[in-house]
């Protein structure tokens, strides 16, 4: 599928950025119950949107939205999944990360934490989490430290996370850049962190959908692409959007946005039990320019919306030098399979 040009600008305009603070406060070691640490990010109780009955399942479990890193999740969402799932009458959620997803990935987790436990509980039974970008790869440190919350959990669907970081993130650090974005570095002891042990849990079904021609998460090419996960104990698919559609060009922003055939991966995980599966999309998908629920008539203007904020938070959002240091919970609790 041939992409317009504004999607293409779009996706060149912001890639260097996609991947790019507020300062963490320090956590408690992790009580006898196995919760994990003692939340302490602030804001997070004011953090978490939701429509609909979140007890209302009958189009499915509620589902909490995650953005990519310098957006705020009305931005990233709400002319595309969340209008979609409006139209289904699904339940769904949106968590707002700090400084615009730009901050410190280990406060952003913690508003994950929160609103994970937030939404099981009014819904009285487990959700399904869809994120993307650096959203996509966020609830994995929630899940990984605070081992209450994978109980809770249905499905994780991740659209071009950056689940092993990016290469690009080192050019654009340079001269320095927001938190967010050192941490993503390939080979970041964040990153290292993440990834020591098992990378999915038992009783999780873990959808990863990414795009082989992403410029953003790089290299994100089999058999050891960067979005990719890799082990562990969950039901898990990776999946390309080239395996449905071999001539399907898709860039980084487009994927998390307006992309028809990454969408159609995520539907049909949220849909089926365990994690997507290529071979149920119906290969029409690959005729669409757009996913369902985008209105084309106000396709410039939002994405306008999106550049808009990209270049907000790139001005307005503190830089730094080094990568935040892990909290101390990460050498005193592994987190695995606890």
């Amino acid at each position: 599928m041939i992409r317009t040009t504004r999607s293409a600008l779009l996706a060149l305009t912001a890639a260097g950025a996609c991947l790019l603070g507020v300062a963490g406060v320090a956590v408690a070691a992790p009580d006898d119950a196995g919760t994990g640490p003692e939340l302490t990010a602030p804001g997070r109780e004011e953090s978490l949107t939701c429509a609909g009955d979140l007890a209302d399942d009958s189009a499915g479990a509620p589902v909490l939205l995650v953005p990519g890193t310098l957006l705020e999740p009305d931005v990233n969402y709400d002319w595309n999944y969340a209008r979609a799932f409006a139209d289904q009458g699904r339940p769904y959620c949106t968590v707002t990360l700090p400084a615009h997803s730009t901050g410190d990935i280990q406060v952003a987790a913690e508003h994950v934490v929160h609103a994970i436990r937030t939404m099981h509980d009014e819904a009285g039974s487990r959700i399904s989490v869809v994120g993307y970008s650096q959203g996509g790869m966020v609830p994995r440190w929630a899940l990984k430290y605070w081992p209450d919350t994978r109980a809770m959990v249905e499905d994780m669907i991740g659209i071009d996370p950056s689940n092993h970081g990016t290469l690009d993130a080192y050019p654009v650090c340079g001269p320095g850049c927001v938190p967010a974005i050192v941490q993503q570095q390939t080979g970041s002891a964040f990153l290292a962190a993440l990834n020591d042990g098992p990378e999915t849990f038992a009783g999780i079904d873990y959808t990863v959908v990414y795009t082989v021609t992403d410029e953003v998460v790089v290299p994100n090419l089999p058999p050891a692409a960067s979005s990719e996960l890799r082990g562990g104990e969950g039901e898990l698919a990776n999946i390309p959007v080239q395996e449905i559609c071999p001539v399907h060009v898709a860039e980084h922003v487009t994927m998390g946005t307006t992309d028809p055939v990454g969408y159609a991966v995520v539907a049909d995980a949220l849909d089926h039990d365990g994690p997507g599966d290529a071979s149920r999309v119906d290969r029409s998908v690959c005729r669409q320019d757009v996913m369902p629920a985008v209105d084309r008539t106000r396709l410039v203007g939002n994405e306008a919306r999106v550049l808009g904020q990209v270049a907000t938070s790139l001005t307005t959002e503190p830089w730094v030098v080094a990568e935040p240091p892990l909290r101390d919970y990460v050498g005193e609790y592994a987190g695995g399979s606890t």
